[in-house]
């Protein structure tokens, strides 16, 4: 009997849970469900009580292989086809266009048409560009794809050199700060209170991001982060805008709460208005992601900012055998911290399934080359090379583990690369295929061809595919795996449907390409930790599990470590049946072996004893009706008023305007003398400590002094720029200058 809640498994190749496997049957094309009721069938109690709740709020608190995109897809499904949900009223957001793709195939599999699922950029530039014309004027600035080429450009711009990791590192604080709705003058004391590892002088990052934001205004482009942040201003200032998007969108379901951002979070906010038709889903447990700004800080306090919320808790693991279980809420129950507080307990709905395996390795060579043994011993006793994965810390470990796969002979494809159709060789074969469609029989490709699958391989056989791979790995392997992907979802599509012609074939590929519902490659999976998220296999391989890589070296505060318990919490839970943890003593042969296996396996492997850490219960699973109606007004974090001209009152998004609390174009009223003194002012104290002019204030921070010209400390503090340390250094000489006095010898430790 299948397990409750959950239909029963058809084999290894099946759409399950959170991502597509190989396309070997044709239960990846099935009937959509004859009524709403039927969408309810196969549901447990507590992913049909998510169904069924479709009015007011609801958070859904789901574990890892709970079926948490199985419940809300059904849920949007059940209320659109019993007539209660409009769905072009529906808004589905997540975190990724493979996410947001799966979830519009499923949508699409259980008959709900229409549904906009997206990410939280994809619905936000849809709107930016529709009201552009009517809220700015003009064409929209173009939007880049990557911003490191022009942080690369401001920073010569300044005459700063950086390196690649340096420019890497600098563009990740940049976004950080954006996410999180801090302007350049405020990153360092920002940056210091989140504990952030900064790649340069914290004041040098902030010169660095106000460049880089002077830049794009200089070229007229804007960044991926602009789009969230100016259709949040254009949703503030233009009520008669917002009203019009909340008059589109009448429900909201939110995946992957936890990831939430407070940029992201203002924007929902304002899709809301004084609504309160949201469904939320997170786990607090799998938060990965807070170096980019995501916090469960929203997921974790959705009950007092909703005290009518209904709360469900999906407990019942579908994924994992309980061998696998164990370990993850093994890993938990010596977790700390807030997060762990809210801890989801996992009941393993699978029958028993062999012990995780842990192993020693002296070296990181060897270690590869065990691993990659294993992995041709379970491929040779039948498991799909497509249900195998390696998980790593740092993509710099994937290098070692491709060669020791390729030397066995193992076909491997990486995760996070080439997105399948972006592929050249999906390209050109989609071409191909849809010419073919076209022609029809007078295509002489197809002369002797019977069935969809052979007309496939006629047409892919000139595009590369053969009936045998080519020897080894390496490009050529890759490209003829991508074609075999094709010549398997043929076979597929053929068995689903009678009489299936090409040009079936051909809008299939269209859809999945719509949704980026790629069909299996045949190859194990390499990828971090962090790309392994959503995602799951039948044998999970977990490298380099030792101290200094799990947790990393540079996570040092009890958050970042706990963040690092979590990231490997999500890797066990990738793996339904077979589970190998190793670490190496030594990074390579015949170096000293003073490694050690990492901290969160202690108490979990044999012969270890577990340190002490969490001690209250876990939640269990289960549903709880918040009180409707309720007349005490929910409590609401506070939310940082946007910045506003304070000459014409339009809302500020450039950082250079924020500065100066003005719009760049409305009339300044600075005081130039009093701009020059404080300029020479700051090139005395500037040469006195040894640092950059831009380190004791900006010129924006000096023209925003001149043209406020305060006259207290109070006044003082609240020009942008001006943080405490600052205020306590350089106070009692900047309020000399603007009073027309003399200053004092200033403070020289800042």
């Amino acid at each position: 009997m299948p397990a409750c809640g959950q239909p029963a498994r058809q084999s290894r190749a099946t759409w399950q849970h959170g991502h597509v496997t190989a396309a070997t049957h044709s239960t990846l094309f099935p009937q959509a469900p004859v009524s709403a009721d039927a969408v309810l069938d196969g549901l447990d109690p507590e992913q049909r009580a998510v169904a069924t709740a479709l009015h007011g709020p609801v958070c859904v608190l789901a574990g890892a292989g709970t079926g948490k995109t199985r419940a809300i897809t059904h849920r949007i499904a059940y209320g659109v086809r019993a007539g209660i949900l409009q769905p072009s009223s529906v808004l589905a957001v997540t975190f990724t266009n493979r996410a947001a793709g799966e979830m519009r195939g499923r949508l699409r599999q259980l008959g709900a048409h229409g549904v906009q699922a997206r990410t939280f950029h994809s619905a936000a530039l849809r709107q930016l560009q529709y009201f552009w014309p009517k809220a700015i004027g003009g064409s929209m600035p173009r939007l880049i794809d990557r911003k490191i080429q022009l942080v690369a450009d401001a920073a010569a711009r300044l005459g700063t050199r950086l390196d690649r990791g340096e420019l890497r590192d600098v563009t990740a604080e940049i976004e950080w700060s954006k996410v999180t709705q801090t302007i350049p003058a405020d990153y360092p004391y920002a940056a210091a209170k989140a504990g952030r590892e900064t790649p340069r002088d914290p004041a040098e990052i902030a010169h660095l991001y106000a460049a880089y934001e002077d830049l794009k205004r200089d070229r007229a482009v804007i960044d991926f982060e602009d789009v969230l942040l100016l259709t949040v201003a254009i949703l503030q200032d233009r009520h008669d805008i917002a009203d019009q998007v909340r008059a589109q969108y009448q429900h909201f379901v939110v995946d992957e709460y936890q990831d939430v951002s407070p940029l992201q979070q203002r924007l929902l906010e304002l899709w809301l208005g004084d609504r309160d038709n949201l469904c939320v889903v997170g786990d607090a447990s799998q938060t990965i992601y807070s170096f980019t700004g995501a916090t469960p800080d929203h997921l974790l306090d959705f009950r007092v900012r909703h005290p009518g919320a209904t709360v469900v808790k999906l407990v019942r693991d579908y994924r994992s055998t309980p061998q696998v279980v164990r370990l993850a809420n093994g890993l938990l129950a010596q977790a700390r911290g807030r997060a762990a507080d809210h801890r989801l307990e996992l009941i393993s709905q699978r029958p028993p399934g062999p012990e995780p395996v842990y192993t020693e390795y002296t070296d990181e060579p060897a270690e590869a080359e065990g691993a990659a043994r294993r992995i041709r011993e379970l491929i040779d006793a039948g498991v799909p090379a497509a249900e195998i994965a390696v998980l790593f810390r740092t993509n710099a470990q994937s290098e070692t583990y491709e060669q020791a796969l390729a030397d066995a002979g193992v076909p491997y494809q990486l995760r996070g690369a080439e997105r399948f159709f972006d592929r050249p060789e999906i390209r050109k074969a989609g071409i191909a295929l849809r010419g073919a469609a076209r022609f029809g029989g007078n295509d002489s490709l197809l002369n002797d061809t019977v069935d969809l699958p052979s007309q496939v391989r006629a047409v892919l056989s000139q595009e590369g595919w053969t009936t045998e791979p080519p020897a080894g790995s390496g490009a050529a392997r890759e490209r003829w795996e991508s074609l075999a992907a094709l010549v398997n979802l043929a076979h597929d599509l053929a068995a689903a449907r009678a009489g299936a012609t090409l040009a079936d074939f051909v809008a299939e590929l269209d859809e999945r390409a719509n949704a980026q519902h790629a069909p299996t490659v045949q190859g194990v999976t390499l990828a971090s930790l962090h790309a392994a998220k959503g995602l799951e296999w039948d044998a999970v391989f977990l490298v380099g599990v030792a101290e200094g890589m799990l947790p990393i070296s540079y996570a040092r505060t009890d958050e970042q470590i706990e963040e690092e318990r979590r990231l490997l919490y999500v890797g066990v839970t990738r793996a339904r049946e077979r589970l190998h943890l190793s670490w190496a003593l030594s990074r390579s042969p015949g170096g000293r072996p003073n490694r050690r296996p990492s901290r969160f396996l202690d108490g979990l492997r044999p012969g270890t004893t577990a340190t002490v850490g969490h001690t209250g219960a876990a939640a269990t699973g289960g549903i709880e009706r918040g009180t409707a109606g309720s007349t005490t007004p929910a409590p609401r974090r506070a939310q940082r008023s946007p910045a506003r001209c304070r000459v014409c009152g339009r809302t500020l998004t450039d950082a250079g305007e924020m500065k100066l609390m003005r719009c760049e174009d409305c009339p300044s009223d600075m005081d130039e003398a009093l701009y020059e003194r404080l300029r020479e002012w700051r090139a005395v104290q500037a040469e006195r400590t040894g640092q950059p002019d831009f380190c004791v204030f900006t010129d924006r921070t000096l023209m925003a002094i001149a043209e406020a010209r305060p006259e207290n400390s109070a006044e003082l503090s609240r020009i942008p720029g001006v943080l405490s340390r600052k205020l306590r250094s350089y106070g009692p000489d900047v309020l000399a200058i603007c009073a027309g006095q003399e200053t004092g010898d200033g403070d020289e430790d800042d």
